[in-house]
């Protein structure tokens, strides 16, 4: 099966097929750069770089370009309330940004842009519209004539008399048609601008996005990408813009991620709703987060909870037991051939989920199914001393371990992460660590008198208690229930 995405330009799936074989150019539009970053940034900028990492491992040679929008009425906003400069509270976020994406576990991308930093093309397509006849001067003010391009909504596919009968202009705006939209702004006392042939002024937010991505990819490219919240306007008009300008397509396939809900509402500061990144993480492991998004599709609206989160925590935990148990029962054996018929298939059936339109939700399910592979071999009776199931266990450790990486999973390793989530779970029950110990070693010394039903008592009050005991041919372990 070949690679399959769903282009919202056309509202079906379709056969990947780059422009240039072999070679894949994408586009993500990235944070407006004015406050800490919330789980909806999370989920897109997770969903895409599982996207840049799959296509990867596919063979693609991918260049990808995520930006930093870091100049808007929202920065320049924010700046004056605190009575800096705009370019300094850009850079602030712009380093907050950074260290949330590293905590989540995200790989950099090919190119990261800045908005400022492609003034001169921005000049230089807008020049190009007006040319055209597709854009005009007013006041110092550049609007792009929706009118001169007949194809304006066909990605978004809304009705143009309908949104025209709504359409409103700003005071101070002198538009030929209420829908046309600003490519240049003419500067305001104290806001950051630059000289253009229509006077000093700064770009409008469309119009960043087309400079970046043609300068560093090309007037033509494989993959856009976004949040389904950009579909309009803003996507809308870097197609009108974008094709007005260079008479080319512009994007081949558009990927857009569904709405993050919270406790099934649309998150919003008013509702006392709305979560940060950094919040997040003070309860929950980064790679719980990312579990978490995984396990829907990325076009499925996605509804963050407490409850969601603790089944995600639930299920990666799930992984990292495995994982280690496969460790430990095959730890000092002699390290020969992992080839692992069951990795093979777990392999082929990941490989299928993620061709079809990156379905990370079942992706997932086939490595579970690996998962319970490997526990059945491992519970085998005499394992140790049988190296054709050694083997198998081997390989699909191996293949679990290399297929999470394609997805940022299993980053760490397995004793140190339930290590870390064990004593989080702990600090919530009524039980520390020197009593479990001590529960265990009067456990032992009952055993060793040949008091099981002393024995099966501890482990019971035990697991009341919201403990799990182990026993493994190095001892006893606990795990939380």
């Amino acid at each position: 099966m070949s690679l399959r995405v769903y282009n919202t330009m056309s509202g079906k799936k379709e056969e990947f097929q780059p422009l240039v074989p072999g070679k894949v150019g994408m586009y993500v539009c990235g944070v407006t750069v004015y406050d800490y970053c919330h789980i909806g940034h999370a989920r897109a900028n997770i969903v895409f770089d599982i996207i840049f990492r799959y296509l990867q491992f596919s063979g693609y040679e991918t260049t990808y370009v995520r930006n930093y929008t870091d100049v808007d009425d929202k920065i320049i906003n924010r700046a004056n309330e605190r009575e800096i400069s705009s370019q300094a509270l850009a850079e602030e976020f712009i380093r907050a940004f950074d260290e949330d994406m590293n905590s989540l576990g995200l790989i950099k991308p090919t190119h990261e842009p800045r908005a400022t930093e492609y003034i001169q093309k921005i000049i230089e397509i807008t020049q190009t519209l007006i040319d055209k006849g597709i854009a005009y001067e007013s006041s110092g003010d550049v609007y792009y004539s929706i009118d001169k391009f007949p194809d304006y909504l066909k990605l978004s596919k809304r009705n143009m008399e309908e949104m025209q009968t709504g359409a409103r202009v700003t005071p101070g705006e002198q538009k030929r048609n209420p829908m046309d939209f600003a490519l240049w702004k003419t500067a305001k006392p104290g806001e950051p601008s630059w000289e253009s042939p229509w006077g000093a002024g700064r770009p409008g937010w469309h119009i960043e996005c087309s400079a970046m991505s043609s300068s560093l990819l090309g007037d033509s490219f494989d993959i856009h990408g976004g949040g389904r919240d950009l579909i309009f306007p803003h996507h809308e008009n870097e197609i009108a813009q974008s094709e007005g300008a260079s008479g080319k397509p512009f994007v081949k396939y558009w990927l857009h991620n569904g709405f993050v809900n919270v406790d099934q509402e649309k998150m919003s500061k008013s509702l006392g709703n709305f979560f940060t990144i950094r919040d997040i993480l003070k309860t929950y492991d980064a790679e719980i987060i990312r579990f978490f998004i995984l396990s829907a599709h990325y076009r499925s609206p996605i509804d963050f909870s407490d409850q969601n989160l603790a089944e995600a925590q639930s299920g990666l935990k799930r992984f990292y037991e495995a994982l280690e148990s496969a460790e430990i029962a095959t730890n000092g054996l002699d390290q020969k051939d992992v080839v692992s018929e069951e990795g093979a298939k777990v392999e082929e059936k990941f490989r299928e989920a993620m061709d079809d339109d990156f379905n990370t939700a079942l992706a997932i399910a086939h490595l579970f199914d690996g998962v319970r592979t490997m526990n059945r071999l491992v519970a085998t009776k005499k394992f140790r001393k049988k190296p054709e199931l050694v083997s198998q266990v081997r390989g699909l450790h191996a293949t679990i371990l290399r297929l999470g990486e394609v997805i940022g999973l299993y980053r760490s390793q397995p004793t140190e992460w339930l290590e870390k989530v064990k004593l989080a779970g702990l600090a919530k029950l009524d039980i520390t660590r020197e009593e479990i110990e001590k529960f265990i070693e009067q456990r032992l010394q009952a055993r060793a008198e040949k008091d099981f039903t002393r024995g099966d008592e501890i482990r019971a009050e035990l697991e009341e208690k919201g403990i799990l005991l182990l026993d493994t041919r190095e001892g006893t372990h606990w795990r939380l229930k």
